[in-house]
């Protein structure tokens, strides 16, 4: 079994500066084999924002697969912005833009999507679908298959003020294709677990699409900052969320899924589990999902 924890949305230069040093604690009580960070590391991709990013990133544990948003390019720079859309996020963060993370028992491919002619929209192009279709299906079918972008390929419940990712749908086809497991994006800053099915009909397949919300920002959108703790093993995942108590200046364990898969499809076997504000945060529940 893996253990994963899914940050999203940091935007360094709009943080609430108090829940900093307790996720830091708590991500390194979790002992994560991965940490993911799926874009918008900064507010405005301001030098200073970066660096802070950068020292966060740096206090967390390693490995680490970090991917930037539609905040890392600058917006008010127009020249920066349309000439060197990321510079400072190749400086600060990392050159590379679509990083790969393996192990014996999982493979984790990073995406860009963030796009310097759009303000908030993402999209993936053909070459990068490609890309990321030909890592995954040069791993056996033993490993479980994420692909990690900022931009989401399905959005949670409720009023929508984003888009999903450009060219979603044939990404979803070549994703098909490979045995893609697992989705992981942010941009939205709500939590879901869900899968593909619902959007996205294509006979015989599904993947588990998750969701982080803000991490640390204080840009909520009426859900409490959070991040989510996944437990991988071949066809099963737990998804943990873990939100933010002031009253307890920690992150508390605030809902459960866990799904299986069959085939080639996932499937939800526990529905979400509200737990009280006091419930550990620091070690989830592990399990294995019944079948």
């Amino acid at each position: 079994m893996r253990t994963v924890i899914h940050l999203s949305d940091l935007h360094f230069g709009r943080t609430d500066d108090s829940i900093i040093a307790p996720l830091i604690a708590q991500v390194h009580a979790l002992e994560p084999d991965l940490v993911v960070v799926s874009g918008d590391l900064t507010q405005r991709a301001r030098s200073s924002e970066f660096k802070a990013a950068r020292q966060f990133l740096d206090a967390l544990p390693h490995p680490q697969l970090v991917v930037p948003g539609n905040h890392d390019v600058p917006l008010l720079n127009v020249a920066a912005r349309l000439l060197q859309p990321l510079r400072k996020y190749r400086r600060y963060i990392g050159e590379d833009l679509q990083p790969v993370y393996m192990d014996d028992e999982m493979v984790v491919v990073g995406i860009n999507t963030a796009r310097s002619l759009t303000i908030k929209d993402g999209r993936v192009n053909d070459r990068q679908i490609e890309m990321a279709r030909r890592q995954l299906a040069a791993v056996g079918e033993h490993m479980v298959k994420i692909i990690v972008t900022h931009h989401p390929f399905d959005l949670p419940a409720g009023p929508q003020h984003h888009d999903l990712v450009g060219k979603a749908a044939p990404a979803m086809r070549a994703f098909a294709i490979c045995g893609t497991d697992v989705l992981l994006a942010g941009h939205v800053h709500t939590s879901s677990a869900v899968s593909s099915a619902g959007r996205y009909d294509i006979p015989g397949y599904s993947a588990l699409v998750v969701q982080a919300g803000t991490a640390t920002s204080t840009r909520g959108r009426g859900e409490s900052n959070s991040f989510n703790v996944l437990r991988i093993a071949a066809h099963q995942i737990e998804v943990h969320r873990l939100a933010w108590e002031p009253a307890q200046s920690a992150f508390a364990l605030a809902a459960t899924q866990a799904f299986e898969q069959r085939g080639n499809e996932w499937f939800e076997t526990r529905p979400v589990t509200d737990v009280a504000p006091t419930a550990s945060a620091t070690h989830p529940p592990t399990g294995t999902a019944p079948g």
